[in-house]
Formats: C-alpha cells, structure tokens, sequence
C-alpha cells in the first residue's frame, strides 16, 4: 500500500514537471513560487527541505556536490508540491511564474520613454493570453504598470489616477483596447467621460474581488467604442488647421464670431484615409443600432471641473448602407471635435484657470440603450442621479441617501432645460414623497412630453407622452403611469389590463415600488461616493430589466452655511422678496445692482428674434458689470430650451451674477422647474451663483416688483446700443435709489424659507458667496 502511494506520488510529480517543461526558462521561477506557497501553507519549510536533500546525500560530498545538492532540493520540492496542492492549484502557479515573467516585460515597455501605443499593446496581448486564474501579481507590484497604461490609454489627470489605479486592472485596460480607435501618427487618450464611465464600472463590479449578486445582474454599461484624442490631433494635422490652438486666447467676441464660420471649415475637411478606415470598420461591428457620439474631453468629468453640456454629442440613427452611415458619422465626429473650440468651453476653462492645458477632444461611440417601437427607438427610463441630495424640500428627507431625476425615454430631458416640462424628483430616502401636493399638482407637474430617436428622419425628437404611448404601447408603461380617476391618482393595480391612457400621467410609482430600482441605486451611490471619497453624480438609463450606467462625475458642491437665520427685524419696506423654496443654505451679502427682467413685458415681445435679442443683452451686461456685484432676476426658466418660458442663454452669458433668480407668475404659465440636476444647475453650483427661486402668486410669498420697475434703469448709461429694450431689462444701482444700502439675501434650505431685503453694507469680499 505504501509502495503504490509513494508510485502515484511519483506519478504526479512527474505530470507536474512535463507541464513545466513547457516554459523551461521559467522552472527555477516555478520552483521559488512553489517553495514560498509550501511554506505559506505549513506543508514545509525552506530549512526542512535543505535538510533533507542533505540526509539524501548520506554526508558524502562528491566534487559535484553542490549540483547534486541542488537537484535534490529541486526535486523535493517537486514532490511535495506535486502531491499537496490539486491540479486547478498547480496550473494557477504556473501560470503565475508565466505571468511574472510577461509582466516584468510589460512593465518595461510602458516606462520605457517614447515607447508606442503598438508597442505597448502588444506586450499587453501577451501578458493577457495567459488565464487570470485566481493567483494574481502582487498588488505592490501590479499597481506601478496600472499607473503607467492609466496614463498612457485613458488619462493623465493626478486626482483621477489616485483613484483609478484601486480599481482598473491591467486585463481591464486590455479589454478596453480592443474597442479603442487611434491614429498611428498621433498617441492620444479616451477622455473624461469614458474614463469616468469605464472607472465608476469597475468599482460597481471588480474585476479581482468578490461582487454583489445583484449588481451584476442588473447593471451593465452600453456597447461601447473609443476613439481617442490621437485621432483629433491627426484631423488637425492633416488638414493643417493649427492655428485653432491659439483660438482660446483670443477675445470673447473673436471666439464667438469664428465659431459661426467654423462648421463650413470643418465641412470641407476630411479624415487621413487609414482613418476612416477605422471608422468603417467600427461601423460595421456596431451594425444597424442607432447610436450617440459623446465627447470626452481629456479635461471633461475631471474631478472638481465637469463641464456640463459644454461640449457637443450627437445621436445618430445609424440606419442604411454602410456608406450612408459612415458619412453621417464623419460629419457626427467633426461636429464633436469642432465644440472643442466652442466658446462655452473655452469660457469656462478661462473662468477655471484651466486655458493652457492642452484640450483635446476624444469621442465615445455608444450604442443607445433602448428598443425599438415603429420608427422610434427609446430606452424605458433614463436620467441623472446624486449621491448627495441638496434639494430636500421636507426635513425627513436624508441628504445622503441621493436624489434621482428621472425621465420616460431618452435622458437628454433630465440633464437640459427643457419647455413647460418636468421630471420626477425621487429623494431616494423617501421615494414616494413628492414636492407637489395632491393629484392635480401631481398631474401638473409630471413630464409631457419624451426625447426618442426618430429612425426614419433621423435624429432627436420630442414626441408628447400621449402619442408615443398610443402609437407604441410600450410594455413596460404600467410602471410608468397613474390613473386620475374621481380626484385621485393612482398606480395600476394589475399588468396586461388596458391602461385608460386619456386620464393617465408619468408618475413612476409602479416603477419605484415593484422593481430593484431604487435599491440598486442607494447602493451604487453609496459605493461610488465611498470610493471616490467626495459626492458624485451618474447618468443613466434603464430598459428590458436592466440599469445601464452612462456616465460618472465628481458632484460640484458649494461651500454652504451651516445654519442660516432669516433677520426678523428688516423693516416691510425694505423687503425685496420672500420665498419658500431654497435649494441652498446660503448668504450673500453687500450686491450693489440688480438686473431684472420683466416677465410680462418678455412675455409681450412680438418676435423670436426680439427674446433672443434680449439673451445677447443679458450676455452685455454680463461682461459690462463682471468686476462688480449684482444679482440677475428674470422670468421662468433660465437657460431654457423653450425661449417663450426663460431667457435663452449659456453659462458663458450669467457666470459672474451672485444669484440667479427664477420669477414665475402663474397667469404666465411658466412656473419655474426646478433645476437640479440640469447641466444649467451644474454650472451655477461650479461658478458659485446662488439660485432663487420665486413664485409671487402663492401664499406667504412676497415680491416687491413695483420696486424693480419703478427704480430709475441706468440700461441705457451703461449699454446706450440697447436702449430700446429699456421697458423690458431693467439695471438698478441699489445705493442710489436706498440711500446709500446694499441688497442682501438670505436662503435658508433647511427651513424653506429665504429673503432678500437692503440694509447697510457689511464690507464683504467676492468670495462671500456661499
């Protein structure tokens, strides 16, 4: 019995040794890992095993005793390796040795100065084609070559590495090359916003530790392509456009005159031919899907500087032969590209102290999450979600828990401002609380209409909720809608049953109560922001049972009070305004102009072209008061899409106001949405503005109009060219109609209530804002 034992050993060990035979450069590497792993184990220890080989030598050193002495070692350690560790363990220790090897290589081609993107990919294949097995390389060792592709292929942003090199591993980085695009002529990255997306992924679901069951079976990221940074620096090459690297140094005017002009330029230039032979490529793995050119700015979703919608994506139907397609995709990629000089963007990396980085665009090519229903093509539900919640319109609701602003179909209605429109405002640690109060609120405030792509026309289209519902029937709309009936709202009670869609509105009650939504999304917040270590905001979509993540942010919070007290003691007449909704504890002291514009008199322009007019005037003023302190009113939403409910106008024309306040008489019809969670919201949080928002029509509001009309309007000594819209903009120098006082508000989120009142001038700086 002990014979045929001591057999099968034998047997064993040499199987082992015909595997390793295999690799015979790496044996004595095999051999130092098994003898470490003998040990780990308790089997046997270094001190044993010399021992050992010396009991075998019976003490008669031959002159080859020191060989003799070595094989002996070998082949212990052979042994009791062979015959204490199964199979599966002998080939991960193999493969480890085989790893170590490949990745010493690796790591010397990524340091190594000048070495290529070819060059470092190929090292990378190999070292890849080895299984991952369950033996890794050791972390104090791996981290290092992390660092180097991090900065290599997706970023060379300092506080995006810190994190990233935690949770992006170096077979993550491989999977990521074999679906990113790049010139052979110029290195480049993927950007911001992929890095962001791909970063947020692999801390949701890790590649090397344990992942929860249900993340990974609901969450997912879109199909996705990246074409790096190196391409737009080859189109500029190749076209000789280099004098747009100088464009960000030229004044605001000169900026935005040229980019007018500059999309014939763009038109007229084409891509090398080896490059479109990627693009062509690329197309026909995506196939007949529609899809969405996202930039992804090598600046873009950095931590602490998101630029929110500063830069161009394009939705694309993707639909027809291969040459159609590739067409309307070139034309989509050098629309990406041509934002990056854009003023928007260059305006606020000159407001951020960034205009000498050297910007690039790269873009991400995803395909849409969504079915298709007829000609459109949408997903369920989309929108954008916070792991700290600051719009918190009732006391029991928990900041930290997060906030979601969610949309049916496309998210593009969650993350702009859009027309008399709403979204739902989920406080994920009341879900089913809401702002609004009683069914006809409800019903009010609820979202009308839907962004879904237009597969025969092609493109972006709003549909009302009621069309879209009628002509698709989509089967997943029982989550989606309340029936009013008798002055009630109400979920329906069964799936299948017909919905009466006449009397139905988007509620998403259904939606929070019988699906994981909301679990899986305080989970994913709570990780994300764990992991990053500061708030953060994701984008999102969710279809046929699934939640795909778009994208991942570091969240721009603004330094608030702690407490803010509401002065008792201000005199009626020296009352602006009381309001009752705050997004924010904030104080802003000292404003010396207010700048308003009139509602009605808006409202009565006879022309599209003269509200647009008055956009332009507000970007003047802008400019014209931007070393001094003002405050900027004006009618429903600013920054609207819908040029009827708000002054149309971008970050660049309100960035050096201290508030931005929102006036909605209900007789107008253009009671301001809130914007949390917009793009628009972001920029103001970024630039330190406050929002205000004030309803004048409702109970325990006040506002003093008559004083804003009635005050002397300097419009016309400060901006003489914009006389004739002195009925409509009003500027007011508050010292000189107050005797000498200053305009102060105060807003206090936490009790809901705020004010904004004149009294003497407290002698405070610029940076008093927060």
């Amino acid at each position: 019995m002990k014979a045929s034992t001591e057999k099968m050993a034998l047997v064993r060990t040499y199987r082992m040794y015909q595997k390793m035979m295999q690799f015979p450069k790496l044996i004595q590497e095999m051999r130092k890992i098994f003898l470490q792993a003998l040990e780990e184990r308790g089997v046997v220890t270094s001190s044993r095993i010399e021992e050992e080989a010396r009991d075998a030598l019976g003490g008669n050193p031959a002159e080859d005793g020191d060989l003799r002495l070595e094989e002996y070692r070998d082949a212990l350690i052979d042994l009791y390796f062979a015959n204490h560790f199964s199979d599966e363990e002998i080939e991960n220790y193999i493969n480890l040795a085989r790893k170590l090897d490949r990745f010493r290589a690796l790591n010397r081609v990524v340091n190594m100065e000048g070495a290529t993107s070819a060059a470092i990919k190929k090292a990378l294949k190999e070292f890849c084609e080895i299984p991952q097995g369950d033996i890794y390389v050791p972390p104090n060792e791996a981290i290092g070559t992390r660092v180097a592709l991090i900065h290599h292929f997706i970023s060379n942003q300092l506080p995006f590495i810190s994190t990233a090199k935690n949770h992006i591993t170096i077979r993550d980085i491989d999977d990521l090359i074999d679906r990113c695009y790049w010139s052979k002529r110029r290195p480049g990255r993927i950007g911001g916003k992929a890095a962001g997306m791909i970063l947020a992924y692999k801390i949701i679901l890790p590649r090397l530790q344990s992942r929860d069951p249900e993340l990974e079976r609901y969450v997912d990221i879109p199909e996705s392509y990246y074409f790096n940074s190196g391409i737009f620096s080859d189109f500029l090459d190749y076209n000789d456009l280099h004098r747009f690297h100088s464009q960000k140094y030229k004044s605001r005017e000169e900026i935005e005159e040229e980019y007018k002009t500059m999309s014939r330029l763009f038109e007229k230039a084409s891509f090398p031919p080896d490059v479109v032979e990627l693009f062509r490529e690329c197309l026909e793995k995506i196939g007949e899907h529609p899809i969405i050119l996202r930039s992804s700015s090598l600046l873009e979703d950095n931590f602490g500087h998101a630029f929110s919608g500063k830069y161009d994506s394009i939705f694309l139907s993707n639909q027809g032969d291969l040459e159609t397609r590739l067409q309307a995709f070139i034309w989509g990629l050098k629309r990406v590209h041509m934002s990056t000089f854009g003023p928007a963007p260059i305006l606020y990396r000159r407001d951020h102290d960034l205009l000498d980085f050297d910007e690039k665009m790269s873009v991400l090519v995803q395909k849409v999450v969504g079915r298709r229903f007829g000609r459109y093509f949408f997903p369920f539900a989309s929108g954008v979600a916070y792991s700290y919640n600051t719009f918190c319109w009732t006391p029991r609701i928990r900041k930290e828990d997060g906030l979601v602003r969610l949309v049916f179909g496309l998210g593009t209605r969650a993350v702009d401002r859009v027309s008399n429109d709403y979204p739902r405002m989920i406080a994920l640690s009341h879900p089913l609380l809401r702002p609004e109060i009683g069914a006809a609120q409800i019903f009010k405030y609820s979202q009308k209409m839907v962004d879904v792509l237009d597969l025969e026309k092609g493109g972006l289209r709003t549909v009302p909720y009621l069309e879209l519902a009628r002509e698709t029937q989509h089967p997943d709309l029982y989550y989606a809608v309340s029936i009013q009936r008798d002055g009630h709202l109400a979920p329906p009670l069964f799936k299948g049953r017909e919905l009466d869609l006449r009397r139905s509105c988007i509620t998403f009650e259904n939606f929070l109560t019988q699906t994981p939504f909301v679990g899986l999304m305080k989970k994913i917040l709570k990780k994300l922001h764990q992991e990053y270590g500061r708030p953060v905001d994701i984008e999102f979509a969710w279809d046929d049972g699934k939640l795909y993540l778009l994208q991942c942010r570091t969240l721009a919070l603004r330094e608030e009070e702690q407490t803010v007290v509401i002065p008792k003691d201000v005199p009626e007449d020296r009352i602006l305004f009381r309001n009752h909704r705050c997004l924010t504890n904030s104080i802003v002291r000292d404003i010396e102009l207010i700048v308003y514009v009139d509602p009605r008199a808006y409202g009565r322009l006879p022309s599209y072209e003269a509200k647009v007019e008055v956009g332009r005037l507000v970007s003047r003023i802008n400019r014209a008061l931007e070393k001094r302190r003002f405050a900027l009113f004006g009618p429903g939403r600013w920054g609207s899409n819908d040029i009827n409910l708000g002054v149309k106008v971008g970050y660049e024309d309100i960035n050096r106001t201290l508030i931005l306040g929102e006036v909605a008489f209900e007789d107008g019809g253009s009671t301001p949405e809130v914007s949390y969670g917009t793009h628009f919201f972001n920029d103001l949080v970024e630039a330190q503005i406050i929002p205000v928002a004030i309803y004048p029509d409702q109970p325990d509001t006040l506002f003093r109009e008559d004083f804003l009309l009635r005050a002397p309007n300097m419009l016309e000594e400060l901006l003489p060219e914009f006389r004739e819209l002195g009925s409509v903009v009003h500027v007011i120098h508050v010292p000189s109609v107050t005797e000498g006082l200053l305009f102060h508000v105060y807003q206090d989120a936490r009790n809901q209530e705020g004010m904004g009142f004149f009294a003497p001038p407290e002698k405070t700086t610029d940076e008093d804002a927060s």
